[in-house]
């Protein structure tokens, strides 16, 4: 919600949830996608097998809820559960191993 021009706000109660069209299997609640900068959640319910990642852009994320182990080639896997943050430089190939239900905040510049 854009209360007035340029300030964005929600909930991490969202309810407002669409299909990631870039993640399939995940679903998106978006904050904002401005000036370059792209900020929302994700919310996986079930997943069958892992998740290949690559951003186009530096991503940071929050975990609110659930686990995820992240494999990137040629380096130690990646452990983060709730209350955990993690930032990954754009073009990096990722593969996310999820436990469900989860829920991240993401950024994206």
């Amino acid at each position: 919600m854009e209360p007035s021009p340029g300030v964005f706000v929600s909930s991490i109660s969202a309810e407002d949830w669409t299909d990631d069209p870039d993640v399939p299997g995940t679903q998106m609640h978006e904050l904002m996608h401005v000036d370059g900068i792209w900020a929302g959640m994700t919310r996986i319910l079930s997943i069958d097998g892992p998740l290949s990642w690559t951003p186009d852009q530096r991503e940071t994320v929050h975990v609110l809820e659930g686990s995820v182990r992240i494999e990137v080639e040629g380096r130690p896997p990646i452990e983060l559960g709730p209350g955990d943050l993690a930032s990954f430089p754009a073009g990096v190939p990722m593969t996310w191993h999820v436990s469900t239900p989860f829920r991240e905040l993401w950024f994206m510049a």
